[in-house]
């Protein structure tokens, strides 16, 4: 495979065209009456046309065909996929996952969509205001198939495999340790090379953007010129009658067929586009004296919601760094918080649960439910000599954190058979360490 080319930094106002066809951009304006190389313009608005110009989202595409050239949209299976947040009961318990069984392509052939699993979610997708959870486990490319979310922003995190992602706006390859974002109405295919897995946030009514940094200052976190783009490549491929275009609208899906590839787009402009990001490229902020800063300095993306300073959710992750605090329970303390969090691994063990917490699984820790680092981990952190180490070299950890409570579905409860039931056990070793007639216990030496 070529090694594909992008554009870089986020939210940028960028323009591209494939070099097949040299100035297929209109000059000076976005709708001329005959585009240049005989083009259609179409608009793709991200935002409300009356938005602030800050916010305001929206690109040009100079394609072969519009998109609209369809047959009319039917229902079809919608498989795993939910927005059912009633299914079962609530459950406040602490939840943990094995990883997630991806079928054998031998036994079956599901692709990206097909592979859809939703695990947890919670808020409405009429009104624009929520979010899901899904789990995509998949072993087939789509073939003359695309997918478009009429509903929200996909933020997709491989864990196993790479994928090759056909947009509108041209191709990304994305592999684990890397993220996208395939903004909401963007058409899409993936390509997978073998028994592929992963996580999906997706959000409902809002975009994602950098956080605000504060004190930190101008620079740091993720840094806009490492998020990149893709650049424009069309393809002008006739499919009669053959070419599968699906819809999630309202958290059903539908189908509608097409005779043509709507990867035809020749050019386009504008700020509103997909993008990926490789997590490595995090520059990490962390407590260099005592304690622990909050763990929202390793916020990568947040979707905010109306009340300032709460979001809608957060990705954020826990890359590999150095560990320095004096006097410190370095791990993640105990805590309860008005937050959900539900984690993922990309790679290797995370520092507060070795044993258990596995690459492909994942963990849900609602709304006020206590969490924290198991019995030995807490063990070995008390009596831990305090000098200076690099925490999780080799591992990817990773947090959808949100100010909604999160109801699980009974795929993730019940119909994935990856529950781990004794998840609560990794705590009951824990012991009381209470000395009422020492204040100062003994310290590592």
């Amino acid at each position: 495979m070529a090694e594909l080319k992008y554009i870089s930094g986020f939210g940028n106002e960028c323009a591209s065209e494939d070099p097949r066809c040299p100035g297929s951009l209109p000059e000076g304006q976005n709708n001329p009456q005959v585009c240049p190389y005989n083009l259609y313009a179409e608009q793709l608005s991200g935002s409300a046309f009356t938005c602030p110009r800050s916010t305001n989202k929206r690109s040009w595409l100079y394609r072969i065909l519009p998109s609209v050239s369809h047959k009319p949209f039917e229902s079809i299976d919608q498989g795993h996929l939910t927005h059912n947040w009633d299914e079962v009961g609530p459950d406040p318990n602490q939840l943990r996952w094995k990883p997630f069984e991806i079928p054998k392509a031998s036994q079956k052939k599901v692709d990206f969509v097909s592979g859809l699993h939703t695990l947890c979610g919670a808020g409405d997708i009429k009104s624009n205001n929520g979010l899901a959870v899904h789990i995509f486990l998949c072993n087939s490319s789509m073939e003359n198939r695309c997918f478009y979310n009429s509903d929200g922003d996909f933020l997709i995190v491989p864990q196993k495999g790479k994928l090759l992602i056909y947009t509108e706006f041209g191709k990304m390859l994305l592999q684990p340790n890397e993220i996208c974002v395939i903004q909401r109405g963007m058409r899409f295919s993936v390509d997978v090379f073998e028994e592929t897995r992963g996580y999906i946030l997706e959000v409902y009514g809002v975009h994602f953007e950098l956080p605000d940094l504060g004190p930190i200052g101008a620079n740091g976190l993720a840094n806009p010129r490492d998020f990149l783009i893709p650049v424009a490549w069309y393809e002008d491929r006739q499919v009669p009658g053959g070419y599968t275009v699906i819809n999630k609208y309202q958290g059903k899906l539908f189908a509608s067929k097409q005779d043509a590839s709507p990867f035809n787009v020749v050019a386009w402009h504008g700020n509103y586009t997909p993008y990926k990001y490789n997590l490595e490229n995090f520059m990490v902020i962390n407590a260099v004296a005592f304690d622990h800063a909050d763990p929202s300095i390793f916020t990568v993306l947040t979707a905010k919601s109306t009340r300032p300073g709460v979001a809608i959710a957060d990705f954020v992750i826990f890359p590999p760094r150095w560990g320095v605090a004096d006097k410190t329970f370095r791990p993640p303390y105990y805590h309860r918080n008005c937050m959900s969090e539900f984690m993922g691994l990309i790679k290797g063990h995370y520092e507060a649960k070795q044993d258990g917490f596995q690459p492909g699984g994942g963990s849900l820790h609602s709304t006020m439910t206590p969490h924290g680092p198991d019995a030995d981990c807490f063990e070995k952190a008390t009596k831990a000599k305090l000098a200076p180490e690099r925490i999780a070299d080799g591992t990817m950890a990773f947090m959808f954190e949100t100010s909604l409570s999160l109801a699980v579905t009974k795929w993730g409860l019940k119909t994935c058979s990856c529950l781990d039931k004794n998840y609560y056990k990794c705590w009951e070793p824990l012991k009381s360490h209470f000395t009422p007639n020492s204040r100062n216990p003994t310290e590592p030496k």
